[in-house]
């Protein structure tokens, strides 16, 4: 399996808000060496539509990971603006609902056509990584995560939107129910150490979340964090490319 396609199924967070030029560093690091950058709420609250641009103009492709949710028409135009500022990725929750979502994936078509752009890729939110089985039973659910997730990402499905974000644990049983063409974007991707601070709890690593059938990867702190960021980065794309070969 060559880098390069190891590389694409990469997402480097850039979710800091302590400066633009800090954050634009690392996208001129780092490009190369990931696939995509997703910016954040904390960094586009900051800088704004300007920070996708500058991305662009570096080379690289954005996902935006705003995670609309709203009434469907409020959502839907949000998704235009999406479209037309060029992102190649970006997501709704899913538990803003099957009107919602496919409304959303409808604008997302018709904008795209009648601009002339490239249609991005859009993922449904399933359940953050940061939330367990009792979080869920504390917010007044009575499923687990695991059905929770699996409900969802068949509504997002059948809403027309192009995959879901969802930890790695529940990538073999949404690939199940939703098939091969269906895009799984996982966070909470971590190496063998922990991250000082941590508040993910539905972790794996990179190669462990790939054999298991996710197709993209975001990672922040453990390549934040490592003393060289790049070989870092390197690093998670050999595991990468292990995973692919394995599976």
């Amino acid at each position: 399996m060559s880098n390069k396609a190891a590389r694409e199924k990469l997402i480097f967070a850039l979710d800091m808000g302590r400066g633009f030029d800090e954050a634009m560093s690392w996208v001129r690091l780092l490009t190369g060496h990931v696939g995509l950058f997703k910016v954040g709420k904390e960094a586009f609250t900051r800088f704004g539509p300007r920070l996708v641009e500058e991305i662009q103009k570096a080379g690289s492709r954005v996902f935006l990971d705003l995670k609309f949710h709203d009434i469907p028409n409020t959502v839907a135009r949000a998704a235009e603006g999406a479209v037309e500022m060029g992102v190649a990725m970006f997501n709704v929750h899913a538990l803003g609902g099957m009107s919602m979502m496919a409304e959303t994936a409808k604008a997302v078509r018709e904008t795209a056509r009648k601009r002339e752009l490239p249609e991005p890729v859009v993922l449904g939110v399933t359940v953050l990584t940061s939330l367990n089985d009792d979080d869920l039973r504390a917010l007044g659910f009575s499923c687990s995560t695991a059905e929770l997730v699996l409900r969802l990402a068949r509504m997002a499905r059948d809403a027309g939107l192009s995959g879901v974000v969802a930890s790695a644990q529940d990538v073999e049983a949404i690939r199940k129910a939703c098939g091969e063409g269906f895009a799984i974007v996982t966070p909470g991707i971590r190496g063998s150490a922990r991250v000082a601070g941590d508040d993910q709890k539905r972790v794996l690593t990179a190669e462990e979340a790939i054999r298991r059938g996710s197709d993209y990867l975001v990672v922040g702190r453990p390549i934040q964090t490592a003393e060289d960021p790049v070989a870092a980065a390197d690093e998670l794309c050999r595991e990468i490319a292990r995973g692919l070969t394995a599976g």
